[in-house]
């Protein structure tokens, strides 16, 4: 069973809207807004800023998908799609990272359950292999700017690898720095104007 959430909803349909607004409450979720249009959708995410959107993709001006796209690059937020069409065009579109459950209409209670609880899992989990990916080039990053400050000890120090490295390492821990916060103050003293 998935916890609580907080859900915005869109569809130009003002029957689909209420539906929602009563279905969602009666399985432990909060309908905190319900839009007509895909801009009006931006405008609600940016304002209530949600766990879940549940959106309708045709709308006027902006459909559905444009809106997710456009929420998606400012806040990290699940959606679950919803149609009248099952039309494999929509679904190419619609296969974007933050899409994570497509429903066709009409929708039924029992539809909104394990569509909801896989939603989320399955945002968790992409969530978690994006952290991870960033935390890699963050490491790679790092290791790179390490490597640069090593070079620079080895040459004006006259140290080995072994010993650069191994200075670097004494220094943060008797500083109480990391590593990577002493290579970019060595490397930053490296490029500071020398006073003659």
């Amino acid at each position: 069973m998935t916890s609580a959430l907080r859900i915005v909803v869109a569809d130009d349909e003002p029957d689909v809207r209420d539906y929602y607004c009563k279905i969602l409450p009666r399985l432990g979720h909060s309908v905190v807004a319900a839009a007509a249009t895909g801009d009006e959708l931006i405008t609600l995410c940016r304002a209530h800023r949600p766990d879940l959107v549940i959106t309708d993709i045709k709308m006027p001006g902006l459909d559905g998908i444009d809106a997710a796209k456009q929420i998606y690059e400012e806040m990290s937020v699940p959606f679950i799609l919803v149609s009248a069409y099952s039309d494999a065009k929509l679904i190419e579109r619609a296969g974007a990272d933050h899409i994570m459950a497509y429903l066709v209409k009409p929708i039924k209670q029992a539809d909104l359950v394990p569509a909801i609880s896989l939603a989320m899992r399955r945002f968790e989990q992409f969530e978690a292999l994006r952290r991870e990916a960033s935390d890699v080039r963050q490491a790679l990053e790092d290791r790179k700017v390490i490597e640069r400050a090593k070079g620079v000890l080895m040459t004006e120090l006259g140290l080995s690898e072994a010993e650069a490295f191994r200075r670097l390492q004494k220094t943060a821990s008797s500083k109480n720095l990391k590593l990577i916060e002493l290579a970019h103050l060595v490397l930053s003293m490296q490029t500071a104007p020398q006073k003659s």
